[in-house]
């Protein structure tokens, strides 16, 4: 995987997880829908990741 798209996987993760953990405090629902979402994102990166080793 290139870096620019290791950087962009972990800045949108970063992202993801502190707006999950600023909306704690305001709906859980939404804290956890964007849970998921983050975890989904780092998943979706190991995917790619594995994907392009094995190209």
């Amino acid at each position: 995987m290139s870096k620019g798209l290791s950087l962009w996987f972990a800045i949108s993760s970063i992202i993801l997880l502190s707006a999950a953990a600023i909306s704690i405090s305001y709906n859980a629902f939404i804290a956890i829908g964007l849970g998921i979402l983050a975890v989904c994102n780092i998943g979706w990166g190991f995917i790619i990741k594995a994907k392009r080793r094995n190209s």
